[in-house]
């Protein structure tokens, strides 16, 4: 794909500044006749001038680069609860993408088959039919433990490369960012290790949703199924009616959540998400519902004795980590090939401090180790 610059928003922007093309050349550090190549079409600028372009035009990635719909990153995030997604989110998440693309060519050979879910429909017994097929491929029963390393493994087999991250406790936007490059046909997964271990897993289930339908990636309709997929594939329709008779033999609303709870702590799972699975297998087969209500089930599950510590808690004694470790839990727990590709690209091409710091969408000291620790 041939990218080309939107000239008029750069013109645009030069004429707010004052400036012409030459002045333009001096503030990046470029010739001349670099700027007037863009400007022509005949050349694009490289990843880290064109971060520097785009800060020194305030202009976003959508302005910036002529759009081309049938190759452009496609975005999914992880939200919580009815958080919305902004122009700027996605703007500054595509942008990411196009940033990603060059590090495409220091990853390995991708695979030649995929899986694929072709049926995605939300109707409850097609879902447990969908789920249950999905077990049966990770070679699992449909009332075992669904383990991390289970879905780890098909991040890998299917060419979605997973970049764990420290953002910090995200309470309103993005536990999770999909960023799928169509053209190249890979698919990059953040996971925010900075959220508790009981969400953790639901979301790397949810992103699981995207890889296996990647036409689906970014759409509404796409959100929907990943969420009952996630809940489907973690707590199976067998597992929900032993949890279904356990709780509707309690008398009282709190006896019926813990013995949720118990169901939850054994699967590694929030307590919402299996009241959730729970609720739909009794209306799926018209019975009487629990003894209790989503809000009692939230106000119990929003306890710090029931959420538990943080993913990165869990993995790292003292915090923050050292860069090495880090990168050494990337590759050792999630099984990533992002760093040791990222470090190809940094020795190969001399890429600088500003190109990590992007594409992690971290901050310039933290990008600054990373950096360090993979040149050095």
């Amino acid at each position: 794909m041939h990218k080309v610059v939107h000239r008029e928003s750069i013109k645009a922007a030069l004429a707010a500044k004052g400036w012409d093309q030459k002045q333009l050349a001096e503030e990046l550090g470029v010739s001349g006749q670099a700027v007037t190549n863009w400007m022509k079409g005949v050349d694009f600028p490289r990843p880290a001038t064109l971060l520097k372009l785009a800060s020194t035009l305030a202009l976003g990635f959508d302005q910036l680069v002529l759009a081309d719909e049938a190759h452009q990153p496609v975005i999914a995030f992880r939200k919580k609860g009815g958080t919305k997604t902004t122009e700027d989110h996605v703007s500054r998440a595509r942008a990411m993408g196009a940033l990603l693309k060059p590090l495409v060519a220091y990853l390995p050979t991708r695979q030649s088959l995929r899986t694929q879910i072709s049926d995605t429909s939300l109707a409850y017994e097609s879902l447990q039919a969908t789920a249950a097929a999905v077990r049966a491929k990770l070679g699992i029963g449909q009332e075992a433990v669904l383990s991390y390393e289970h879905l780890i493994g098909q991040f890998a087999e299917n060419d979605a490369v997973i970049v764990p991250v420290m953002w910090g406790a995200r309470k309103t936007h993005e536990n999770a960012l999909h960023i799928l490059l169509p053209a190249e046909k890979v698919t990059f997964i953040y996971l925010n290790l900075d959220t508790h271990l009981e969400d953790f897993k639901f979301w790397m289930a949810h992103e699981l949703a995207h890889v296996f339908t990647p036409t689906l990636a970014g759409k509404d309709e796409g959100e929907d199924f990943a969420d009952a997929f996630a809940g489907a594939l973690l707590f199976p329709r067998e597992l929900a009616h032993h949890a279904y008779v356990s709780a509707s033999q309690r008398r009282t609303s709190g006896s019926s959540i813990g013995a949720l709870h118990g169901f939850a702590q054994q699967h590694m799972i929030s307590l919402y998400s299996v009241y959730n699975e729970v609720s739909k297998y009794a209306h799926a087969l018209g019975l009487p519902p629990l003894k209790t209500t989503p809000q009692q089930v939230h106000a119990t599950r929003n306890s710090d004795s029931v959420r538990g510590e943080l993913v990165s808690a869990t993995l790292f004694q003292p915090l923050p980590p050292e860069p090495a470790t880090y990168i050494a839990a990337a590759h050792g727990v999630f099984k990533s090939v992002f760093f040791p590709a990222l470090q190809a690209m940094l020795r190969e091409r001399g890429t600088g401090i500003g190109y990590v710091q992007q594409v992690m969408s971290i901050a310039l000291p933290d990008a600054q180790a990373i950096h360090d620790e993979l040149t050095r």
